[in-house]
């Protein structure tokens, strides 16, 4: 993988999360160490010279926590304790370290609103039986019906174009509440020993230094106690964004505090203002930025999705987060190579026609667009190869939204193919002996590391060079400049970012030197369509 990069300093600064750039780490498809087909630890070890090159700032790593893996890993059996087919957790502790000693701090991933249904709470609530205090920590419920054969309500699941119940009876007669599947059965967070383990979930890891934790379905920890029905507008919900969160988060904070540790949140809410709770000063530092991740390329939406970004947490004094894609949403190139740019789950489907040139253009121009915007930045591994996303075939689909969705949905497995490593190894130097959990396209040696790293007009090449270039814009406002209809322009500190989306060249503002772009000027040295300069002003 080339000679070593020098180890960086981790910046002292405790805001350092403000302007990251933070690396999500899918273990299981980013290297394999031991050559069994599953991507661990060691391949993470042994890559971190590649990181520390490519000048990332954090890893966030998706959990590696012993699990059956009926969801991707984000069904936990146990959160101290690292899954066999990752390592051990000494060599978390050790991988936590390494990267710290290269200039790259940990966040890892916690699953509050449920875990498995292998967790050893879960295993004796269904060995202590109905009414039980073993229950109590999850929603068990009688059935409605006249023999209790109908479910407790109405509520749908969270995997979108799922038509599966979310509870599910027990020979016992109780039903139990699982928002995602039967094999993810919900905690109930109104029980103290819950709001405890949690606690001493987090304390346990950030005593094995890691800096952050990215919190899973943030949103939905807490249910009405009644458990009503869905009405068609229900307010509050009955089990999405419920108030009784803030004094959850409020709680965790002063945990997180302890240690100088931050978090960021999974919320998708709708309602900018509740959004903005969730990032009070004594709450959540960062949340993720959906609106971006899933608007459409077109300068005007972008435009519009940035202002109301910037809008939201300017009253609450957050960062705002920024990321083009990440585990479960379709990959970037492929994304923008589609008629519709935009993302929705609910209209994923097989066979989309994609011009994979055309989004590969755009998905470089967003690169620069997104590294150039205030706050932070998250790069989905793969994302700085400029990997498209792969159709796998039916018969080797692990995703449960492909089942629970009866194969309407293709699922998310298209986005976490393993990566290529050596164009020329076995399996793109994934891994030596044994063929990956998920198939890789025959044409995943091009964008193999190797290939790309030595060669200027690559993808990685742009990633390397706009991360190291970044520090440009410093960490002042952004301001837009005039520009034609299609064009997005603006300022920060001493530099402005230009990315033309319109369908003729746009004429560059003044500037006294280009520093980067996604791709060459025209004849004219007018910035082609889809294309992204950084300028020194």
């Amino acid at each position: 993988m080339g000679q070593p990069t020098p180890a960086r300093n981790p910046q002292p600064d405790q805001d350092w999360w403000r302007s990251a750039v933070i690396y999500q780490v899918y273990v299981r498809s980013f290297a394999d160490g031991d050559g069994d087909g599953t991507g661990d630890l060691a391949g993470v070890r042994a890559r971190l010279p590649y990181l520390a090159e490519l000048g990332v700032d954090a890893l966030w790593f998706t959990p590696w926590y012993l699990s059956p893996l009926k969801d991707g890993g984000y069904d936990v059996a146990d959160y101290r304790t690292i899954d066999p087919a990752f390592g051990t957790l000494a060599e978390a502790e050790k991988l936590i370290a390494e990267a710290r000693e290269s200039g790259i701090r940990t966040i890892v991933d916690i699953v509050p609103n449920h875990v498995s249904d292998r967790h050893p709470w879960f295993q004796a609530a269904l060995a202590a039986g109905p009414g039980s205090p073993e229950r109590e920590l999850f929603h068990f419920r009688p059935g409605r019906g006249p023999n209790g054969e109908l479910p407790p309500n109405d509520w749908p699941s969270q995997f979108v174009g799922s038509t599966e119940p979310v509870w599910t009876r027990l020979p016992d007669g109780d039903w139990y509440l699982h928002l995602f599947t039967p094999e993810q059965p919900d905690l109930n967070w109104a029980h103290p020993a819950v709001r405890q383990e949690h606690e001493e979930i987090l304390r346990f890891w950030f005593e094995r230094g890691v800096a952050g934790v990215r919190i899973d379905s943030a949103a939905l920890l807490v249910k009405d106690p009644d458990l009503p029905d869905l009405a068609a507008d229900p307010q509050p919900h009955p089990f999405v964004d419920r108030d009784e969160l803030h004094d959850i988060y409020r709680s965790w904070r002063s945990v997180a505090d302890a240690y100088d540790g931050v978090f960021v949140g999974e919320v998708w809410l709708p309602d900018a203002e509740r959004f903005a709770r969730y990032l009070r000063p004594d709450e959540l530092h960062t949340a993720f930025n959906f609106s971006f991740l899933s608007c459409p390329w077109d300068a005007e939406r972008l435009s519009a999705s940035i202002d109301t970004t910037l809008a939201e947490h300017a009253p609450v004094g957050a960062p705002a987060t920024w990321v083009l894609c990440n585990h479960d949403v379709t990959r970037t190139v492929t994304r923008y190579g589609r008629a519709d740019t935009a993302f929705d789950f609910a209209t994923k489907a097989f066979g989309t026609p994609t011009d994979l040139a055309l989004g590969a253009r755009r998905a470089r121009a967003a690169a620069l667009l997104s590294l150039a915007l205030p706050g932070s930045v998250y790069v989905y591994q793969g994302e700085e190869l400029g990997l498209p996303e792969a159709e796998i075939p039916a018969d080797r689909i692990q995703d449960p939204m492909y089942f629970r969705s009866h194969g309407v949905d293709p699922g998310r497995d298209g986005c976490r193919v393993p990566l290529p490593w050596a164009a020329d190894l076995p399996y793109a130097g994934f891994g030596s002996r044994e063929e990956p959990w998920l198939p890789q396209p025959a044409g995943w040696p091009a964008y193999a590391v190797d290939r790309q790293r030595d060669d200027p007009r690559s993808m990685l090449s742009l990633y390397r060079e706009a991360i190291a270039t970044r520090p440009v814009f410093g960490d002042g406002p952004l301001t837009w400049l005039p520009a034609p209809d299609g064009v997005l322009a603006f300022a920060r500190a001493g530099a402005v970012c230009v990315v033309n989306l319109a369908p003729a060249p746009a004429d560059l503002p003044a500037h006294s030197r280009i520093l980067l772009s996604s791709g060459p000027l025209d004849d004219a040295g007018r910035l082609p369509r889809d294309t992204a300069a950084w300028l020194r002003a």
